[in-house]
């Protein structure tokens, strides 16, 4: 059934209609990109007749990919369920467990957030006896994961360091390396790195990719950093339909990475690229963008574009001369109150700041108003201490030789097992090369422990083999980990009002499990693409597709978790105001917002004051 193409605009159109060859899509803020990506997917499947799995889409956060998947639900039925659709990591992930064993890893690798990040560089730091105040952690943290970014491994970063913090940064890069691969993990970087490596030295591998997308889409391409360029550049060289939609004046991801050459040089790097502006806006009235062309006009590097709409002007935009900022909080309070009266949800209303610091005084004074709220940026569900507990325990089952995750939960709940005992496990895992889980299987025989050490250590240890064979529902499964490891029942022993709040998180986090599972019956039933030796035929000759459902394993639930977001995991239940860094406002929508501490030093930053690549990004911002 054809795709009704008749309900965009001309440039929309344009760049629904281009499938052959690179295609450059500048997408002003609020044009309807979503729109103009959901439906050249559509047209590709159903007027050109291409195979579902032949198409990839990566998108920036999940939350996107899932309204992505769920819009193209709407428009082609379950055949959109045969794509990838998915952000970078969570592709490069899949490439991996496809073929981890080439990397050296096993396909029940784990993923490293921050905090695991964290342990893993203090213990490389201990070990190397390098001084965390001379060379703090953040600070070779940063220049690693730039190093990651920009694909250089640790014997090329080690000849470029010259100046002493990156000397430093160089031997913990080369130790956290091995160290990472000991222990059968990854961190956020890797996925990108590893995934890159993996195309280019194995060209089996990078061909079977090639052949299978014919057609690839990139969103918020002007976020993307180099190893995302690179790994996109090598994927489309069998076909060249590689589409990419972005918009320079939305770059504000430099400080993590993103590279805005990437999307001003694309038409340098693809000669025979066709490029489409959207420059209609559809999200705000007249005097929003009137003030918002003003100011990105003043930047030089950028492509020349005017955001326009159809709407009226509407309300003006109101500057508030606060004299302090907890003035500024009060005011902010009283005018949420007075729209509320007026009608408008406490859900349609956003309060954005430039830095997390700021966010302290705002609250307070909506505190007082009585004005309820909700943070996106601050601590996660998924960072409390119970919640990383319960993950730790989870991730051992999967990946027994995660030493990080065995060594948080050994003596958690406490079971008598000291430092000095961990030192021994850690003793015996260095002197035989071996895990620090089979270091504690030792450790039970071990004649210079107490006894009533070594049984606490055997119970740890059974109770992860014992997890390894649960079988039934992921729900079960999870629930009898918790249940074993004693973790709520030692909370509920404590019996003060913190501990129940936290065995109120772990329960909280079964319904994380539901909505898991209920989310993954469906969206992650896949059609298996064909392999290398069957490739070839669309429409009537394509290989069948065949289902094959994931998304009951404890692997699948891990990696799900580990790769969610603040924005992911908003909540949209109950009343209140958003209140977020401009940052992570990109692409959110609210009626009502209030922008605190519009003044020199903060917006634009400090940071940025005498730098002109970084004023040019606070206008972007």
């Amino acid at each position: 059934m054809p795709v009704d193409i008749t309900t965009l605009n001309g440039p929309q159109r344009q760049a629904v209609e281009c499938t052959e060859g690179p295609l450059l899509v500048l997408a002003g803020a609020g044009s309807g990109k979503t729109r103009v990506l959901t439906y050249r997917i559509a047209h590709i499947l159903e007027d050109l007749n291409v195979a579902p799995w032949e198409i990839l889409a990566i998108t920036f956060t999940n939350k996107a990919a899932a309204e992505m998947r769920e819009r193209l639900q709407g428009l082609v039925g379950p055949r959109s369920r045969g794509m990838w659709v998915s952000t970078f990591h969570s592709m490069c992930v899949r490439m991996l467990r496809a073929d981890a064993e080439r990397l050296g890893f096993s396909k029940s690798f784990t993923i490293y957030d921050t905090d695991d990040q964290k342990r893993l560089y203090k213990e490389i730091m201990a070990e190397l006896d390098i001084d965390p105040k001379r060379f703090p952690i953040n600070a070779l943290m940063n220049r690693i994961s730039t190093a990651k970014n920009e694909l250089k491994v640790p014997g090329n970063f080690a000849k470029e360091a010259n100046d002493p913090v990156g000397k430093v940064a160089a031997r913990v890069y080369e130790k956290l390396q091995e160290r990472l691969k000991q222990a059968n993990a990854f961190d956020f970087d890797d996925l990108l790195l590893y995934a890159y490596l993996l195309l280019k030295n194995h060209p089996d591998v990078l061909e079977a990719y090639q052949l299978r997308f014919r057609y690839i889409m990139v969103d918020e391409y002007q976020d993307t950093n180099h190893a995302q360029y690179e790994i996109t550049r090598l994927l489309a060289e069998q076909h060249g339909n590689i589409m990419v939609v972005g918009d320079d004046d939305q770059s504000i991801y430099s400080w993590r990475g993103a590279d805005i050459r990437n999307i001003l040089e694309f038409e340098k790097d693809y000669p025979q690229c066709t490029t489409v502006k959207l420059e209609q806006n559809y999200r705000s009235v007249g005097n929003v963008l009137a003030a918002a062309n003003a100011v990105i006009a003043n930047n030089q590097h950028r492509k020349v574009k005017k955001l326009f709409t159809d709407q009226e002007d509407g309300e003006k935009i109101h500057v508030y001369m606060a004299s302090d900022e907890r003035d500024e909080g009060r005011w902010i309070a009283g005018e949420i109150e007075k729209q509320r009266q007026k009608g408008l949800s406490y859900n349609q209303v956003a309060v954005f700041y430039r830095t997390n610091a700021q966010s302290r005084m705002l609250e307070d004074m909506l505190l007082r108003a009585g004005v309820p709220y909700r943070i996106v940026g601050g601590t996660r569900f998924f960072d409390r201490a119970e919640i990383r507990d319960v993950m730790a325990y989870l991730t051992l089952v999967v990946n027994p030789a995660d030493d990080i995750a065995a060594k948080r939960v050994i003596n958690t709940p406490r079971r008598g097992i000291g430092k000095s005992t961990v030192e021994r496990i850690e003793q015996f895992a260095r002197e035989m090369d071996m895990t620090f889980m089979e270091g504690a299987e030792i450790a039970i025989a071990d004649p210079e422990l107490r006894a009533a050490t070594r049984r606490s250590v055997g119970e740890f240890v059974q109770i992860i083999k014992d997890a390894q064979s649960y079988s039934g529902d992921l729900r079960k499964c999870i629930e009898a980990v918790i249940d074993k490891s004693a973790l709520i029942s030692a909370l509920q022993a404590e019996n003060t009002d913190e501990a129940r709040g936290r065995v109120e998180n772990i329960q909280e986090f079964l319904s994380v499990v539901d909505e898991f599972v209920d989310t993954h019956e469906e969206e992650d039933a896949d059609y298996a693409a064909p392999t290398v030796g069957e490739q070839g035929g669309e429409g009537e000759g394509a290989a069948e597709p065949v289902r094959v459902l994931r998304g009951d394993s404890l692997a699948d639930f891990l990696e799900w978790v580990r790769l969610r977001t603040d924005l992911d995991t908003m909540d949209e239940d109950g009343q209140a105001v958003t209140m977020m860094t401009v940052h992570a406002s990109k692409g959110l929508e609210f009626d009502c917002v209030f922008v605190a501490g519009m003044e020199e030093t903060l917006f634009p930053h400090m940071n940025s004051v005498g730098d002109a690549a970084g004023i040019e990004e606070e206008r972007r911002l």
